[in-house]
């Protein structure tokens, strides 16, 4: 019997509902379309396993012999799209899926041949279940790390670290070149860091993932941060901070120009207040120009440019070219340096309104940040606007929270009733037994009004100009913090560790 033969070529998959395609591929036969015909692809080593399941079939399709590699190729193809289908079909509960994972590393373990390649299907199938376990618990970052005798992964939820599953050493190996080739890294290379992006579809949603990869003692470690598009900027409101900030915040950003800084640690949510304060003042008659570092929310309406520094393009020459660009808003990831710094002053006194980000604990030190940084104090008066410091706060589950009493001298301490009831974290099934479900942003908002231009002026520090705001009725951080404490939002242990003692 003779067949066609086609070399060295890439065939696209031909997935028919009507084929049974797990079996299909089991017994190595595969279906493209050349030239616009439905063709079986099959290859030598196979030939009769695919021939006589292919009689079975009852179907009339020409056949065609290819080479080994173009069959490879194909048949990862048809993997992937299976291991998509999969996904569809998962059941939602948590359970099924853990124990989807725990089939699949039994499956690794007991399949030793397929452990020679990254693109073996079970390797495959693991990397994207982690992908979809992580989607599905709302994490931020997946941690791979390579251990001295086994690996583990495990995902950011809420701001904490936890722990996932283990892997054994070899297969993490198996998982860290997979990713490296869905990122287009370098396999080979296992002694310098990497940095790459990927794009997923899962359940039809697609997802930007930032892939950093780093040589350590034992083995390379991967941290795999997942990217928001547009359609997921959340509103200022959405955010959890309170009606008065999020009204005084809109009323800055009507301004023409001027700059609005928000600072706070890292992981605070800067960038996604920044992102939110764009889309609600993006218009079509607007021209929005960002530099970021690196691009982490993908927004269609507005232009958005990456720092690299690399080929020299900084924070400060990005700024600089934006400037010729005409933009009406412009928004600078950070601020870094004293260059920065400058320019983005000088671009807000000019007539543009500029947003960004500065790294300080409270509004108020951003002043002194600013003129740490070299910036003349008139510069900063006549174009700071206004300065919002936020933190990003775990709530507290509320399925599983439990009311508790705190100590008389801590009540004192942090100035509320000896009576009052407080909650605790407790862990359940709910919030996968951490006591916490969720998180809100709140902020403390300085808005830079004459009185401060005054304290300015007279050479007012951060700490005189911050108690003078306070008597004014500003709301701190530790204000908003202690009213989520005493209506039960959450514990005592987290509000202390955002910053409930930094007044």
């Amino acid at each position: 019997m003779y067949f066609p033969r086609l070399e060295d070529v890439n065939l696209e998959p031909l997935w028919e509902e009507e084929i049974n395609h797990k079996l299909s591929i089991k017994h190595s036969l595969l279906f493209s379309e050349i030239d616009g015909e439905k063709r079986c692809i099959v290859e030598d080593n196979t030939l009769s396993d695919a021939l006589n399941y292919f009689a079975k079939l009852e179907l009339d399709y020409p056949i065609n012999v290819v080479d080994a590699e173009s069959f490879e190729r194909l048949k990862n193809k048809f993997l992937e799209i299976q291991t998509g289908s999969d996904f569809e079909e998962m059941g939602t509960t948590a359970d099924e899926l853990i124990e989807v994972e725990g089939d699949l590393l039994e499956f690794i373990r007991n399949s030793q041949d397929l452990l020679s390649s990254e693109d073996s299907a079970p390797i495959i199938k693991l990397v994207n279940s982690l992908f979809f376990q992580a989607l599905k618990k709302g994490s931020s970052d997946i941690h791979i790390e390579s251990g001295e005798r086994k690996g583990e992964v495990r995902l950011r939820i809420d701001g904490a670290l936890k722990k996932h599953l283990d892997l054994e050493k070899n297969i993490v190996n198996l998982v860290i070149n997979r990713i490296k080739v869905i990122s287009n890294l370098d396999i080979a290379e296992k002694r310098v860091p990497q940095d790459g992006r990927t794009q997923l579809s899962i359940s039809g949603k697609n997802i930007d993932v930032r892939v950093s990869i780093l040589p350590t003692y034992h083995g390379e470690r991967v941290v795999m941060r997942i990217l928001s598009q547009s359609e997921h900027i959340p509103t200022l409101e959405s955010l959890g901070f309170a009606e008065d900030i999020t009204r005084d915040l809109y009323k800055l950003l009507n301004h023409a120009h001027g700059m609005i800084l928000v600072t706070g640690p890292t992981g605070s949510g800067k960038s996604t207040t920044l992102h939110a304060c764009m889309q609600h003042i993006a218009t079509p008659d607007k021209n929005i120009i960002t530099v970021e570092d690196p691009v982490e929310y993908n927004a269609d309406n507005i232009s958005q440019i990456q720092v690299n520094t690399k080929v020299g393009l900084t924070f400060a020459a990005g700024l600089r070219s934006i400037l010729r660009q005409d933009p009406d808003i412009i928004m600078v990831g950070e601020i870094r340096d004293s260059e920065t710094a400058d320019i983005a002053l000088r671009s807000a006194l000019t007539g543009h309104l500029l947003l960004s980000t500065l790294h300080t604990n409270d509004a108020t030190s951003s002043l002194s940040r600013l003129m740490d940084m070299g910036i003349e104090n008139f510069l900063i008066s006549s174009t700071l606007l206004g300065v919002l410091a936020q933190r990003l706060t775990r709530k507290l589950c509320v399925h599983c929270k439990e009311e508790t009493k705190l100590a008389p001298a801590t009540c004192d301490e942090i100035g509320i009733p000896k009576d009052k009831h407080v909650f605790k974290a407790v862990g359940c099934k709910e919030c996968d037994f951490t006591g916490y479900k969720g998180r809100q942003a709140i902020g403390e908002l300085f808005v830079i009004d004459d009185n401060v231009k005054e304290m300015m002026k007279d050479g007012f520090n951060d700490y005189q100009v911050r108690e003078a705001m306070k008597k004014l009725g500003m709301k701190t951080i530790a204000d908003k913090l202690k009213d989520m404490l005493l209506d039960g939002t959450t514990s005592y242990e987290e509000a202390i560790r955002v910053g409930l003692m930094d007044g």
